[in-house]
C-alpha cells in the first residue's frame, strides 16, 4: 500500500489514536477530541472520513456501528509515514533527521540504545 504524504495534524492526531486503540468508533474518537482539542464528534467523523478516502484507515460495521482500524499495523504505518516525511519533505536526504536527532532532541536510555541499534543495523547491511 502506498500511503499518500499529505496528512494534516488532525489526521495525524486521529491516526496516532486509532493506531494505539484499533476498532474504535466515531463516538470514541469525538470524546477523545473533545477532551484534548476541543473539537466535535461531526470533526471526528469527518477526519476518519477522510483518513479512510485515503486509505489510511479501514471500517467494519459491528452491532450497527462503524468501528475503524489503521490499514496498517503500528510500526509499518511509522515507517511509511518517515519513510514519506524523508522523501518529500526532506528530498530523500536523512541528513537533517540524523541532525535533528543529535543537535535537537534529548533521547532517554532507550531511545539512545534503539538509535545505536539501528546503526549496528545499518552497518550490517553495508557489509
Amino acid at each position: 500500500m502506498n500511503l499518500k504524504p499529505n496528512i494534516g495534524r488532525a489526521e495525524m492526531d486521529v491516526l496516532r489514536y486509532i493506531s494505539d486503540h484499533p476498532g474504535s468508533t466515531v463516538g470514541e474518537v469525538g470524546e477523545y477530541l473533545a477532551e484534548t482539542k476541543g473539537h466535535t464528534r461531526n470533526t471526528a467523523l469527518n477526519v476518519m472520513e477522510r483518513l479512510r478516502t485515503k486509505g489510511f484507515l479501514t471500517r467494519e460495521k459491528v452491532d450497527n456501528v462503524y468501528r475503524y482500524s489503521p490499514a496498517l499495523s503500528k510500526p509499518k504505518l511509522m515507517n511509511q509515514l518517515v519513510g514519506d516525511f524523508v522523501e518529500f519533505t526532506l528530498g530523500g536526504s536523512a541528513s537533517p533527521l540524523i541532525a535533528y536527532l543529535t543537535e535537537q532532541q534529548e533521547l532517554n536510555d532507550k531511545q539512545f540504545d534503539e538509535l545505536k541499534a539501528l546503526v549496528k543495523e545499518l552497518e550490517d547491511r553495508r557489509k
